[in-house]
């Protein structure tokens, strides 16, 4: 467990677009939200560049994401498609599961929902569920692996040992995130429970059982990179562009984020959601989602109907 820092849900990270300045989690460790600028990415150069002398879009899209994609929406897909559309950006992080409460409890009034989840996602579906969602697109995955601090002095143990052997050492800060807020929380809880019992390995359940070890998914990769943690479990999307070495989790598998994403039922700003997850699904999207090892959803999946032409478009 770390000391002198908020756990659970009582850190959420937002950012907003103007121009290129963000307010988001932007210092490492940061334990609330911080304004910062952040460099343009090479997504947010060149096409996107050259795009922005003719953006038309005058509205504003608001998203809802899953923690996991903090880097790759305020530092890369948002300002690149602000650029090149002219709408603004903005965004609320959180557990996937955690934001379907907050939609069905109308604590936001999103525009976008990107789920790291299709379970979670369809959990918005239908009028038993308040019809928040009437199609979804699956659209890449990501597999969950233990990512560490190349810092810390449990560097070698956890690039030498299995990973449930390195875990359990003694002194060894670990992170991971509630399995009843977050689907990375729940396949790490279900590593770990099925781990301790083919290996009989009852200090894996101890790890499972201690919340001290949970934090906000969204500060997960902030707190390891400031050395708060020795080590911490992300999905493979998370840590390759946050730099972040990784071992997989030997001995699991199917152990992945399915990304989604749809618009919202009553929109404020329909056609900026529109325009956002066409940008997403495209070739400029596509590419920067390749760039952080994501694994594409080739041809992406749409579940539901009444997806918008340009989306559509986006995909085929």
């Amino acid at each position: 467990m770390v000391e002198g820092m908020p756990t659970l849900r009582s850190t959420r990270a937002r950012f907003a677009v103007a121009g290129l300045a963000f307010l988001g989690l932007a210092a490492a460790g940061c334990g609330s939200s911080s304004s910062s600028s952040a460099p343009a990415s090479s997504a947010a150069s060149s096409p996107a560049a050259a795009a922005s002398a003719s953006a038309t879009g005058t509205g504003s899209v608001n998203v809802l994401y899953a923690g996991s994609l903090v880097n790759l929406m305020t530092k890369q897909i948002g300002p690149a498609f602000q650029t090149a559309s002219g709408y603004s950006v903005t965004g609320e992080a959180g557990g996937s599961t955690a934001l379907v409460t907050d939609v069905k409890g109308k604590v936001y009034k999103g525009d976008v929902f990107i789920s790291a989840s299709p379970k979670a996602t369809e959990t918005l579906m239908g009028t038993a569920n308040g019809g928040w969602v009437s199609w979804y697109v699956s659209f890449a995955s990501s597999n969950v692996v233990l990512g560490y601090n190349p810092k810390s002095k449990f560097a070698a143990v956890i690039k030498s040992e299995p990973w449930y052997k390195a875990i359990t050492t003694p002194g060894l800060k670990l992170g991971y995130t509630d399995p009843a807020t977050d689907p990375k929380g729940k396949l790490v809880a279900q590593a770990l429970a099925d781990t301790a019992k083919s290996r009989n390995m009852p200090a894996l359940t101890a790890i499972e059982n201690d919340k001290g070890d949970v934090f906000p998914e969204e500060t997960l990769v902030a707190r390891l990179q400031a050395g708060q943690l020795d080590a911490g479990f992300f999905y493979t999307a998370e840590a390759v562009p946050a730099g972040i070495p990784a071992v997989p989790l030997t001995g699991e598998s199917d152990l992945k984020a399915t990304y989604t994403v749809s618009t919202l039922t009553g929109a404020p700003d329909e056609a900026a959601a529109v325009a956002f997850i066409a940008y997403l699904l495209g070739p400029s999207g596509q590419a920067v989602l390749k760039q952080d090892g994501f694994d594409l959803v080739t041809p992406p999946k749409v579940t539901g109907a009444g997806v918008p032409p340009a989306v559509q478009s986006a995909i085929s």
